[in-house]
Order: structure tokens, then C-alpha cells, then sequence
């Protein structure tokens, strides 16, 4: 077994799964009553089989709302400086994130990504990278299209609306404005030929991808009332 297939196995030891649970509970109720969240198109997640969550970032909360429109158990990548802390970083793995390097092409993160859709785990991956500010979607990363490339994953775009007002970068409490959360419609990457058409059609999928994502996007805020 290969380093990254032992640690993933390691993660989803049932203590990790049963704590994902108990603390996923616990945020989406908490969204749900104190932000007055409403999640619209659950029905394009797939009910079973993979797929990658594809939510725009304007806010810490964006991971643990991604988390909440689905019953099924979401991974997630993570900055790498969440895992400096011993603790801290064993929490977040058990809760089912893993660090990636930021300002690089981090390989090992993408191999976990790979690998846990490979294992039928669905994975949730911010094709904005780092979290940003404002009403416009940032230019994409293709990671979100590699992998799903590579997989066969489709990616599901979901506009997050509101998150950026309840908790913006640098606060430390989560503030009592509306939430909404639009889920689109499956995209998926073709599979053609040469190396060139492969690429040239991920390039395609992104721009794509970054087209919905803005009009969810726009929806979403728009219907929280920002």
C-alpha cells in the first residue's frame, strides 16, 4: 500500500467518521437556525459514486456549509499552515481534510484527491484556491478539471451567497446574516484522444465551470439579500 493510500485508510477509521458526523450535525444546525441558510438543487448531487464539490470561497464557513448539503461524508483539502498545530491538524483530519501546499503545484495533494475519489469517497476542492473577496469569481485552477479528468468525476459548481457578510476573513464570530446556497447542474469533462485534446478540453470545462459558478453565484447573494 502506497504512503498516501495508508494515510487515507488511517482517516477513515470509523472514530473519524463518527466525529465528521457528530460535528457536520452540529455547524449545519447551528447555519441553519443562526444564518437562516436555505440550500436550493440538492438533487444534483448524486445520491451514490463520486463526484467533486465545486463551491466558490469567500468565507471560512464555505467548508463546513459545503458539508451540509449532503448527508453523504465530504473530504476536503485544507492550507497547510491549519496543520502546523499538532492538535488542531489531527482534528482536521479526522474530520476529513488534508493539507495542501499553497503558491504550487502540490502533487501529494492531488494524488490524496485522486486516490479518495478512486476509493468513492466525494471530495470537496474550491477551484478559486484561497479564499477571495467581492461579487466577481476569480479565475479558476484547472485542479478541480485535472482530477475529475482523470476519474471520471463530475463536478458539481455550487454558489455560496452571503457567507462573506457572516464571516469575513479576519473575523471571529460568525455573524447573523442570511445564507444561500444554489447547487447546479453536473459538469463533466469529456474524454478524447491526444494529450493536447485532453488538455484543450479541461481548459474548455474551466471556463465553463467559471461561467455557472458565477451565475450561481449571483443567485446565491442576490437571494441572501447581498
Amino acid at each position: 500500500m502506497t504512503k498516501v493510500r495508508t494515510e487515507l485508510a488511517q482517516s477513515d477509521a470509523l472514530s473519524h467518521r463518527i466525529a465528521y458526523f457528530i460535528v457536520r450535525n452540529l455547524v449545519t444546525g447551528f447555519c441553519l437556525t443562526w444564518c437562516r441558510m436555505k440550500v436550493e438543487g440538492r438533487d444534483n448531487i448524486p445520491a451514490e459514486g463520486i463526484f467533486i464539490l465545486a463551491p466558490t470561497h469567500r468565507s471560512i464557513l464555505d467548508t463546513p456549509i459545503s458539508s451540509g448539503v449532503t448527508r453523504r461524508r465530504m473530504r476536503f483539502m485544507g492550507a497547510d499552515k491549519w496543520w502546523s498545530n499538532k492538535w488542531f491538524g489531527k482534528l482536521l483530519s479526522m474530520l476529513g481534510g488534508f493539507p495542501v501546499t499553497r503558491g504550487s503545484v502540490d502533487r501529494e495533494a492531488l494524488k490524496r484527491c485522486i486516490s479518495l475519489l478512486e476509493g468513492g469517497e466525494p471530495l470537496v476542492l474550491f477551484p478559486e484556491g484561497e479564499r477571495k473577496s467581492g461579487p466577481i469569481v476569480q479565475p479558476l485552477f484547472e485542479g478541480a478539471t485535472y482530477i475529475a479528468a482523470k476519474t471520471g468525476a463530475p463536478i458539481i459548481p455550487v454558489g455560496i451567497g452571503g457567507s462573506e457578510k457572516a464571516m469575513p476573513k479576519g473575523a471571529k464570530f460568525i455573524h447573523p446574516k442570511k445564507l444561500h446556497v444554489i447547487i447546479g447542474a453536473p459538469i463533466t469533462v469529456p474524454t478524447v484522444g491526444t494529450s493536447k485534446e485532453q488538455r484543450e478540453a479541461m481548459r474548455m470545462v474551466t471556463g465553463e465551470l467559471h461561467t455557472e459558478l458565477q451565475r450561481l453565484f449571483d443567485l446565491a447573494q442576490a437571494r441572501s439579500g447581498n
